[in-house]
């Protein structure tokens, strides 16, 4: 087993050199603290948890670890999960791990050496034997859509179903030439990987279950996840030469720049073409035209992440659960076409 003693010897520095790198009871260098860290991580380096919740007892904090605050979804699911970790007596911890393998790893290695209570992660890129390994150092539920084959507490999204449920809403709306913003073809899901992880592959899967049959029109875009990107994504649609008359966007945030930029360029939903979203985020409502979406339980998945996690710290053998939420299609104006 590696010692504070190993580690210390390994990066020429004191134990309490290291130890204050680790805990911040006193100052240390940036460049020492980095060298510490790094040797940490290369040596595998665990606090002691057990004996220090012996001298202290748990410490009442839980890890949030998300790709980016800086997304509607992402921003009001963290605020949600603090609001209940809250009311579960934890307190929270929120970082962003910017949709990396070394972001996450570092939100593992943190809740370690911090000795978080548990931790709640968006993991996409990880792949399951790292998270299987990881999550033996620390009590986690995983959120997203990976296939973890019960290894670990997971709840996650119904990606397919609602983006199936969005696109014949479309077909029955009278819609026969639709386009997929967030994924860059219709055709081969399987061949194509996005930094976004699992979850826009699914939704596309999704719109092309129900086009596959339907005898329509269908042709894909992609450039990112900001509303410029869905920007970008409606202007590359109309350089083709035909406006299609359906759109399944993978997000909100890409539907929003889909709209707008469609406005641009004279294009009125819901007039000329249906648009139709993923997520339900509150702006959604507020847009003009609000905004049909597909809205996921968010409550219950707050709740059932919060619910695992306690018993996973109260628990450590435990067997592991995956759950999928439920979700319900909201339509608004971006799908109601005028009388």
């Amino acid at each position: 087993m590696v010692t504070m003693r190993d580690v210390a010897a390994e990066a020429g520095v004191s134990a309490m050199t290291v130890s204050n790198a680790l805990t911040g009871r006193r100052p240390v260098s940036d460049a020492t603290r980095r060298l510490v860290l790094e040797t940490v991580e290369r040596l595998g380096y665990q606090v002691n948890v057990a004996a220090r919740s012996l001298r202290q007892g748990r410490t009442g904090v839980v890890g949030i670890a998300v790709p980016t605050l800086d997304s509607h979804y992402y921003s009001r699911l963290s605020h949600r999960l603090v609001l209940a970790f809250s009311r579960a007596g934890l307190a929270t911890v929120v970082e962003e791990t910017r949709a990396s393998r070394e972001g996450e790893l570092a939100a593992f290695r943190d809740s370690r050496l911090n000795a978080y209570d548990g931790l709640v992660i968006a993991a996409l890129g990880l792949n399951e034997p790292e998270i299987d390994a990881l999550s033996r150092e620390v009590p986690v539920v995983v959120l997203g859509e990976q296939e973890l084959h019960r290894t670990v507490d997971h709840v996650s999204m119904p990606n397919v179903a609602g983006a199936e449920a969005a696109t014949r809403l479309l077909l029955e709306r009278g819609c026969r030439d639709l386009a997929l913003v967030g994924f860059p073809t219709v055709d081969h899901l399987e061949e194509v990987s996005l930094p976004e992880g699992a979850a826009f592959a699914l939704r596309a899967r999704g719109f092309a279950n129900v086009v596959g049959g339907a005898g329509v029109r269908a042709r894909a875009a992609y450039a990112g996840v900001t509303q410029a990107d869905g920007a970008r994504c409606a202007r590359d649609l109309l350089a083709r030469g035909e406006v299609p008359d359906g759109i399944f966007c993978v997000t909100d945030t890409l539907a929003f720049g889909v709209v707008r930029a469609l406005a641009d360029h004279g294009v009125r939903v819901p007039d000329d073409v249906l648009v139709v979203g993923f997520d339900d985020v509150e702006d959604a409502q507020f847009h003009i035209p609000s905004l049909t979406s597909v809205a996921p339980d968010l409550d219950g998945l707050v709740d059932r992440t919060v619910d695992l996690l306690a018993r996973r710290i109260a628990t450590p053998a435990a067997e592991p659960q995956d759950v999928t939420v439920g979700y319900r299609l909201v339509e608004r104006e971006s799908t109601t076409r005028p009388r």
